[in-house]
């Protein structure tokens, strides 16, 4: 994190109203609230709130930035519907641009699910549409990363992983037109790609030089995968990573989504995975994602910052 960041942040003590405001939702306007100033992370990690840690309370695009900058966060995760939702109820994404710049925090990536991995050719074709729409509007927002998972491809397995490569090259091709690069991701539950193993060889098989991997704590114990392959990966490798970590029990097969909670709160090996991240040479964006419903009913302020503790407490823990 650099000190212009903190300077940027420190001048702004409030929050304030954007040129253009009258094109936002009203319901998402709050009032100005004054503004955190966190200690600085260790230089091989900053940390970001995916918005799923809160998306249960419904709050909407605006307000779930407000809250990751009110706690204290150097980034965001957004997902793609909800910001296509802001548009929707008329949010302009460059009055939004000029408060992200205000506050000083970061869109680190967004969650999209462009089934672009798909054996249909059609549907392909339309995807890598859908993909260059939503790459279009992250751009106006200053996002250079999407979410790449294998949707479409999840409940019947057999998908031709060489066939997959050059499918996820058509995709990181069109990524680096639009300067907003695909980060193949590990699904745990998908039938295609919930092992590290197959991710490590769609991108082997697409080689491209801005082929990046975005693994998961929850999804890596899903899948199957082992926790030491992450030491095959370097820091230009993986640029974001989604912490979470998982109880003893339900077990591997009936865990879910739901059931992922604040790092350190599980079972996970989560400070072999940040030392292995660290060695990779970094720097890394630790993306905190969690589905857990006990979450999504408390106060969401709470929440993002009990996060932000869990996994700064994390990597203080690693020394």
């Amino acid at each position: 994190m650099n000190e212009n960041r903190f300077s940027r942040r420190e001048a702004l003590l409030t929050v304030t109203g954007i040129a253009g405001a009258s094109l936002l939702p009203a319901a998402a306007l709050g009032k100005p609230r004054t503004l955190p100033i966190d200690d600085l992370a260790p230089a091989s990690f900053s940390f970001c709130l995916n918005t799923s840690t809160i998306m249960g309370q419904d709050m909407g695009l605006l307000k779930e930035i407000e809250i990751a900058v009110e706690a204290g966060y150097d980034g965001i995760e957004i997902w793609i519907r909800s910001m296509e939702k802001f548009v929707a109820e008329g949010g302009s994404l460059k009055d939004l641009k000029n408060r992200i710049d205000d506050w000083g925090i970061k869109i680190e990536n967004a969650i999209g699910f462009a089934p672009w991995i798909v054996d249909n050719n059609d549907q392909r074709i339309a995807a890598l549409e859908q993909a260059k729409k939503e790459m279009d509007m992250l751009a106006q927002l200053g996002c250079r990363r999407i979410a790449a998972p294998p949707a479409g491809a999840t409940n019947v397995g057999g998908l031709d992983l060489a066939k997959a490569g050059e499918r996820f090259r058509a995709l990181l091709e069109l990524g680096v037109s639009m300067d907003v690069i695909p980060q193949l991701e590990v699904w745990g539950f998908s039938k295609n790609l919930h092992k590290l193993s197959q991710v490590l060889f769609v991108a082997a098989e697409c080689g491209h030089p801005q082929t990046r991997i975005l693994p998961d704590v929850y999804h890596l114990y899903k899948g199957g995968s082992d926790f030491d392959g992450l030491k095959l990966m370097s820091g230009q490798t993986v640029e974001i990573f989604h912490m979470n970590d998982y109880p003893a029990e339900p077990g591997r097969e009936e865990i879910g989504d739901k059931d992922r909670v604040y790092p350190g709160l599980g079972v996970g090996p989560i400070a072999d995975v940040l030392e292995d991240l660290r060695n990779g040479g970094g720097p890394t964006v630790l993306s905190l994602e969690l589905f857990n419903r006990d979450y999504w009913s408390q106060d969401p302020l709470e929440v993002a910052k009990t996060g932000l503790k869990s996994m700064k407490d994390a990597v203080v823990a690693i020394g």
